[in-house]
Order: C-alpha cells, then structure tokens, then sequence
C-alpha cells in the first residue's frame, strides 16, 4: 500500500490481523446489526459539540439557542475533551477490539454532557471528564504492548497531557492555565496519526523524531508552570519544529495535485498546518496573556489545525469506526472553505487589526462551517456509496473489509480508496508503483 493510497482510505500501515467475529454474516447484516449502538457513542460527543458552538456565539455577546449560565465555561472543554477526545477515543477503543476500552470514550462523552447539564453541580462533571482522559492512558497501555511503536508512544504521551489538563481544570474556573495542556494533547494526537499513515514517505525513524518533539513539547509544559513566557517560548519552537518537519515529509504536499478526494484531504491537511504555525509564531512572543494573542492561539490550534484535520479524515476513519459509509462529494469542500475564511476574518480582522466586528463575523462563519460539516455528512451518509461504473468497480473489491491495524477494521473500498490507489506493496517490500 503506497503512502497516499493510506492517506486517502485511513488505514494504517501495520497490517496483519484479520477479524473474525463476524465472520460468514453477510456485510449488510453486519452494518446493520452495529450501526445503532455504535452511533450511540456519537451521541454525547454531538451534544457536546453543538454545546461548545452555543456557548462561542455566547462568549461573542451574540444571540444563541440557549444561554445557559455556565456554558460559557465549559467552552473550550467541550469542544477539546468532550467532543473531538470522544471521537478520537472511540476509535481507539474501536482499534482495541474490547469493552473495555469503549470505558473511555463513555467517560469523556458522558462528561462532557455533565458540563452542560444545569442541576449537577460543574465539579462532577470536570472529574468525570479528568476521569475519562485517565482512562485514555490506559487505554493506550495494551495497544502499545500489542505493538511497540514509537508513533503509538506519543499518543500515550498526549492523552498523559489531557490528564494534567482536565485535573488542573478541577480546581479553577479560568482555562488559561489548562489551554497549554490541551494544545499538546491535539497536536501531538494527530500528528502521530498522520506519521502513522505516511511512514514510506517520513521514514523508519520518523516515530523517534515526534517523540523527541513530544518531550520538547511536554517539557515546555512543565517549564510554563513555573515560567510562562519562557514556557510559551519553548512551546511555539517545539511546535514550529514539529509544523516544519511534518510539512517537508507528508505525502499531502504531493498528493495536493491530485483529484478528487486526495486532494480535498491533502488541502485539508496542509490548511491545518499552516495554522499550526501561526499559532506557534504567537507563542514565540510570549506567553500570550493579551485577548487577542490568546484568542488567535487557541483557534488557530483548536479550529484551524484540529477541524481542518478532523475534515480531512471523516470520509475514512468514521466509516471504519461507525460502519457506516460516509462516500466523499465535492460539497465537502464547502464547510472547510467558509472554515477557512472563518479564520482569516477573526485572526486579521479581529485580533490582528482589534475590530470586534471581526471576531462575531469570524465566530458565526466558524459555527456555520462546523453546523454545515456535520450536514454533509449526514447527508451524504444517508444517501449512501456513490455508484461507481464497471471501469472503477474493476479497481476496487468491496469485500475487502476484514483487514485491521491494530485491530481497526479496514472500511469497504469505495470512491475515496479507489481514487488514488496508485501503488500496492510487493512481497519483497517495494512497491509496484510510485510512493510519494
């Protein structure tokens, strides 16, 4: 499998279980005996999503659906924990192939949910949440056992840093000391998920160069407890560092010439990247004690580079974890276009040139953005695989599925894998075809 045929299909390259609990049900059957209780994990991460959007248009003095008290509170854990650490969560659990696991991805979705909820006192609701990212280190102990890998380290390591994050959360009611800690739970999260899909293209050593970075990073943590702005200084070189280096060796910088799906999740990807480095510029000045330094770092890491990076992957990993099939359109470029403009509108306007009107128009076009995702995508789920023609169903093998990596179903080939499975492994190693 070449490096984008795993960038546009989600599938690791660590091959070589095969599941075999379903084995002689028929696909159909399988889909729809999974599909309710799997989409009930979504559940509390929905809400608290939609949760975390009402409570932006809040914090932006706008009109929102509803204006409980303390939503503006819960904001940023919501959003971070509560929603995008639920999904993340479910498909590790789902990568685990054990009850247990889906322990984790239950605390932080049933956390999050208790932030919201008036009469339970918000305490409960914060070590619910501090409960569910402990978990997650857990969670990563077998699978790293399973497989030593320095890529699977670092998550261990970020889910560690949510930890710090969400116990520093329960005694205070300000963010600006738990924010740090979240940055390098994202951050380090997905950029092993991206060097865990491009290892031909980043090299045998690529996991040891993001640990290294994932020390930097946690050290700079540490050091901002005691020294914030030197703290905040190590963090934006680090950071810097670790944008660089992902940007020369991912394959999205190749495969951002092709069509179609590869190429909206390429454009994705580098999007995310970019606003990593914005952040990690802030960061150089600082720690950034100023609203708009702050409000320009934590939405250039927690909307610019995780969102960006979220929508660049719903089309292969929520299919693997849901079972469902969620087939690329070109109206996915929308939302991460208006997200995109979001951006720029409330970093330039709002916070470089310090017009208030630039964040409320930069916040509503964010929210719009996130709302329209979600939109696509259930619609485009409900109106199922896109019929591929005799030339293309040729390509792909729809009873594929079986394959895991790390015990995560490989999905059914569809669109997206077919559109650029431009070179397969041979037996000695090489490829048949090119892998950059």
């Amino acid at each position: 499998m070449s490096a984008e045929e795993s960038l546009t299909t989600g599938k690791r390259l660590t091959t070589g279980k095969r599941v075999n609990s379903d084995r002689g049900v028929p696909a159909d059957k399988r889909e729809r005996r999974r599909l309710p209780a799997r989409m009930l994990w979504m559940l509390p991460a929905g809400i608290a999503l939609l949760a975390g959007l009402d409570a932006g248009l809040m914090l932006l003095g706008l009109p929102a659906p509803v204006t409980a008290e303390r939503l503006p509170q819960v904001h940023g854990m919501l959003l971070s924990l509560g929603f995008v650490g639920t999904l993340i969560s479910l498909e590790r659990s789902t990568a685990y192939g054990r009850p247990a696991g889906f322990i984790t991805p239950a605390l932080l979705g049933i956390g999050g949910v208790l932030l919201v909820v008036g009469p339970v006192p918000l305490v409960v609701g914060k070590i619910v949440l501090a409960a569910g990212a402990a978990s997650f280190v857990l969670l990563y102990i077998p699978l790293w056992q399973r497989q030593y890998d320095a890529a699977l380290l670092t998550q261990l390591l970020a889910a560690g840093l949510s930890t710090v994050g969400a116990v520093i959360w329960i005694g205070q009611q300000e963010m600006t000391r738990v924010i740090p800690w979240l940055i390098g739970f994202l951050v380090l999260t997905i950029a092993a998920e991206r060097v865990e899909l491009a290892r031909i293209t980043m090299g045998p050593k690529a996991g040891i160069r993001l640990l290294l970075h994932a020390w930097a990073i946690t050290a700079s943590l540490a050091l901002g407890l005691a020294f914030p702005d030197l703290g905040s200084i190590l963090l934006g070189v680090s950071l810097l560092s670790l944008t660089g280096w992902l940007i020369v060796h991912d394959v999205a910088r190749r495969t951002i010439r092709a069509k179609g799906v590869t190429r909206y999740m390429a454009a994705c990807i580098l999007a995310g990247y970019v606003w990593l480095a914005l952040a990690a510029l802030v960061l150089l000045l600082g720690y950034p004690s100023g609203q708009p330094a702050y409000d320009a770092v934590i939405h250039a890491v927690f909307l610019g580079y995780t969102f960006s990076m979220i929508m660049a992957h719903a089309t292969t990993i929520l299919p693997a974890v849901l079972h469902i099939a969620l087939p690329y359109r070109p109206i996915f470029w929308a939302p991460i276009a208006i997200l995109q403009l979001a951006l720029v509108v409330r970093l330039w306007v709002g916070d470089g040139l310090g017009m208030p009107v630039g964040w409320q128009i930069g916040g509503v076009l964010g929210v719009i953005a996130l709302l329209l995702f979600m939109a696509v995508a259930i619609t485009s789920a409900v109106m199922g695989p896109i019929k591929a023609g005799p030339a293309a169903s040729a390509k792909t093998d729809p009873t594929e599925a079986g394959r895991v990596t790390l015990g995560l179903a490989k999905p059914a080939a569809t669109e997206s894998e077919a559109a650029t499975a431009s070179a397969r492994p041979v037996p000695d190693g090489s490829s048949e075809g090119p892998t950059a």
